[in-house]
């Protein structure tokens, strides 16, 4: 090794800060949660979930509206839906702070939203999850392909805290 191959300390220290700068990128807890809205990256990825899975737009037959305001309800705060049935969901936020649509079991969403009391900018985009800047609109197309009682909520901190939690029902066939 030749004096010119070794790296100098100023090199080094910007290798370990470029490392950890795009460490902190791939967190969760560094993530921003923002008043934006989260643009799609690419394609949808599908993930069986217990409640089912990203659906494809052609396939859905119905569409299902619901209106999330700032007094922290879902209008309606019931849906129900058959096993199989592909489903549009139309997200509205007729408030004036910024609010999400997640899907989940009540396990999940509790678990979740105490995460996000802990890392409020926390982001976070999944094809179950609708981030809803105020006076705009988000779509889900879900295919729920799997029976049971689940919820929908509002993850942001202190919304969950404060009742923003709908119920859904997928019928058996």
């Amino acid at each position: 090794m030749t004096l010119q191959n070794i790296p100098s300390r100023r090199h080094v220290i910007a290798a370990c800060c470029a490392l950890c700068v795009s460490g902190l990128a791939l967190s969760p807890e560094a993530q921003a949660h923002g008043d934006k809205a989260h643009a799609a990256a690419g394609p949808v990825r599908k993930e069986q979930k217990p409640w089912g899975i990203a659906g494809e737009p052609r396939t859905a037959r119905r569409t299902v509206t619901v209106a999330m305001g700032d007094d922290m309800r879902f209008r309606p705060d019931r849906i129900e839906v058959r096993e199989g049935e592909t489903v549009r969901l139309v997200i509205r936020n007729t408030g004036r702070v910024m609010h999400e649509f997640v899907l989940g079991t009540p396990e999940e969403l509790a678990a979740h939203a105490e995460q996000m009391k802990k890392f409020p900018d926390m982001e976070h985009d999944e094809p179950y999850m609708a981030h809803v800047p105020p006076g705009q609109s988000g779509t889900i197309v879900w295919t729920f392909n799997r029976p049971g009682d689940f919820q929908f909520a509002c993850l942001i901190a202190g919304h969950f805290q404060s009742g923003m939690v709908g119920a859904l029902r997928v019928v058996a066939k």
